[in-house]
């Protein structure tokens, strides 16, 4: 078998957690991403050329990318295919901030997992992906699949099962905008998750399911005012706003700008918000910029698309 020499795998942030969907429904989010480079090197196993930010661990075990390609390494040579004789080298760069809730870690993982299959001539399926991504997630921010599965298949996806995986794309309506605005701090996923309350009242958690049951029927039929209707978290939204300065006002902003409905991004900081085409998410993201502001915090705010095409693979041969 012919190898490639190099490959190359984009992979965008986005919205984990989304609305009410806590570990259950995600979105991905145009605009920054990660990309990972894979190419042989001397010397078996995985390595890291660069981390793709100094704060970020070198050793590929400590790497979700790296944990991410060993892991397809194992993959494929359970499928009886002997790689070459070879180490793989991955050379990470960031374009999403760290520690900030829009799925940084989960998008060096799937990078770095679609590169490395990619380079051994992409035998494994996306569900292989999928949970050679898990793997490496579960190492730094828990075991789920709500950042990953969209990052690697684009779109707005519902994670029914991780055991045995099953996730289920669902549709985009085309004027749906989003606004995610990142305040100048960092929440680690651990320390965001500490807070969540152990012990839920029934009531809580069945408000809780009817809340995603209504995003997926309002994604489904288009009706975004539905969809604005049901991004009420009552579980991960009130015990994590205490860790935000300036969410609560921001997110106040939002709303009273037109938005459809908002939340925490992943574990945050960064806050989101849904929104019916580009003018109204450009009032909006200036709303929240403002409250953010009021509220003596520095945020960098951007106007994003759904990101239907999920990660990007490019193949070199020289």
């Amino acid at each position: 078998m012919t190898y490639l020499t190099r490959t190359s795998a984009y992979t965008p942030g986005g919205i984990g957690n989304l609305g009410p969907g806590l570990d259950v429904l995600g979105a991905a989010v145009a605009g920054a991403g990660d990309t990972v480079v894979a190419e042989w090197c001397e010397g078996p196993g995985i390595r890291m050329r660069t981390a793709g930010h100094p704060d970020l661990p070198t050793e590929a075990t400590r790497h979700t990318s790296g944990v991410a390609a060993l892991a397809v390494v194992r993959a494929v040579t359970a499928l009886g295919i002997t790689p070459p004789a070879r180490g793989i080298a991955l050379t990470v760069t960031k374009g999403l901030p760290l520690s900030g809730g829009q799925g940084g870690s989960a998008a060096s993982a799937v990078a770095g997992a679609a590169a490395t299959n990619a380079l051994l001539g992409s035998p494994l399926a996306p569900s292989a992906l999928l949970a050679a991504c898990l793997e490496a997630e579960e190492t730094v921010a828990g075991r789920h699949l709500d950042n990953i599965a969209p990052s690697l298949l684009g779109g707005i996806v519902l994670v029914r099962s991780i055991d045995p995986i099953d996730v289920i794309p669902l549709p985009v309506p085309p004027s749906l905008r989003v606004v995610m605005a990142h305040p100048d701090q960092q929440l680690r996923t651990a320390e965001a998750r500490a807070v969540l309350p152990r012990d839920i009242p029934r009531g809580v958690v069945i408000y809780q399911l009817a809340q995603v049951s209504a995003m997926v029927a309002a994604l489904y039929t288009g009706d975004l005012s539905l969809l604005g209707r049901a991004i009420d978290d009552r579980i991960a939204e009130p015990a994590r706003a205490t860790l935000l300065p300036g969410f609560r006002e921001a997110k106040a902003a939002a709303l009273a700008a037109g938005a459809l409905g908002g939340s925490i991004s992943g574990a945050g900081p960064t806050a989101f918000a849904l929104c019916d085409g580009e003018t109204v998410a450009t009032r909006v993201a200036q709303a929240m910029r403002e409250a953010y502001a009021a509220a003596g915090v520095q945020a960098r705010v951007r106007v994003a698309e759904i990101d239907t095409a999920g990660t990007r693979v490019e193949h070199f041969t020289d």
